[in-house]
This record gives structure tokens, C-alpha cells and sequence, in this order.
């Protein structure tokens, strides 16, 4: 069965016309939205890279930089002089002052110049024990500043094995408990390359 199309009668026409001409546009932001023009995308535009300064000309020659030296080897450490200048005085003040004044005489010395590390730290245990024990008070204990070398390669190394690691023994077992003060030498017993050992009495 077929629907017949309804045609409008000329009042209906009339009506009609009068409805569309008192319409109205909505106001609404979402029509304004609609209706705002398309904005293009903004196009970036990639920032233009200076070439480096060339490098300036004396006469016909090109003056090229000169590289730098080789920097001195870094010891990323607290220097030693340092740490153990600022270290808290443990002896009585005024025998103190005369020791880093070198005024006191060393009662006994050791050199551990030429040893193995394995070597001097067992002679270091054995003479700073037997000075103790035989009542001992003073004692010096030469490690020398170390030999610099000249090219170390990518890794920095420390200058002078003993010099540094003599006062870690020092503070480890078996000799932390008969050390009381330890500091670098005078002038007169060495300087940098000698220490003080002032050691407790023995029990």
C-alpha cells in the first residue's frame, strides 16, 4: 500500500510563512564556535645554527688555538695535611706545640722506605707494638713524599702508596689503641715525609 504525499493547502502555506519569519538565531557560545572561521596549525620553523667563528689569519696563515696543557692529576681526597691539621689535639697542648715545633726529640725512628706495602705495614705493627711496651712515648715513622709520575694515565693515581696509607694503619687494629697524636713532622725530622707518633703508656 502506497502513501499518497500530502500536499498543503495555501492556509497552511500562509502559516508557515508567518512561524519561519519570527524565528529567531540561538545565541550561545557553541554557536559562535561553529560558526568561527578554521585557524591554520602554526608551523614551526627550526631555529638556524651558527657556524663556529673561523678561526682568525695572520698573513696567509691559519692561527689554529693552542690546546691546553695536560691538567694536573686530581686528588679528589681531603688532602692529608689538611685532615690531620684539623684534627682535635688528644696529647697535653703545650708538649703539643713543642712537637710540631720539632723541639721534642723522637725517641726512636723507622724507615719504611723501600718496603712493599705488605712489608711496611707488618713493620709498622711490630715497631710501634715493641716501642709501646718498652715505655716509648715519641717516635718517628718515615714514609718519604713519594715519587711523582709523569703520565698517569685516564685514572688519576695517588702520589706516594705510604705516605697515605701509613696513617689509615695507624688508626686501624692492632695500633689504634697505642696511638694518642699523630701528625707531620718539622722540617728538621722530615716535613711531609716524616710523622709524629705520640703513643700512650703501656699498661
Amino acid at each position: 500500500m502506497t502513501r499518497k504525499s500530502r500536499r498543503l493547502h495555501p492556509e497552511d502555506l500562509e502559516l508557515w510563512g508567518r512561524v519561519a519569519k519570527s524565528a529567531r538565531p540561538l545565541k550561545s557560545d557553541l554557536a559562535k564556535a561553529f560558526d568561527a572561521p578554521e585557524q591554520a596549525e602554526p608551523v614551526f620553523a627550526p631555529t638556524p645554527v651558527k657556524p663556529p667563528p673561523k678561526p682568525p689569519r695572520q698573513g696567509g696563515t691559519v692561527l689554529r688555538p693552542t690546546p691546553p696543557d695536560r691538567p694536573a692529576m686530581h686528588d679528589l681526597a681531603r688532602p692529608l695535611p689538611d685532615a690531620l691539621a684539623g684534627a682535635p689535639v688528644s696529647m697535653d697542648k703545650r708538649k703539643f706545640q713543642r712537637m710540631t715545633r720539632g723541639k721534642l726529640q723522637p725517641d726512636a725512628r723507622i724507615d719504611l722506605h723501600g718496603m712493599t706495602l705488605a712489608q711496611a705495614h707488618a713493620a709498622l705493627n711490630g715497631f710501634i707494638l715493641r716501642a709501646q711496651s718498652q715505655g716509648l712515648r715519641l717516635v718517628l715513622v718515615i714514609t718519604g713524599k713519594g715519587k711523582s709520575v709523569a703520565d698517569d694515565g685516564p685514572i688519576p693515581r695517588r702520589r706516594g702508596a705510604l705516605k697515605h696509607d701509613v696513617p689509615q694503619w695507624l688508626r686501624m687494629a692492632p695500633l689504634a689503641g697505642a696511638v694518642l697524636e699523630l701528625r707531620e713532622a718539622h722540617l728538621r725530622h722530615g716535613g711531609s715525609g716524616a710523622y709524629y707518633v705520640y703513643l700512650r703508656k703501656g699498661r
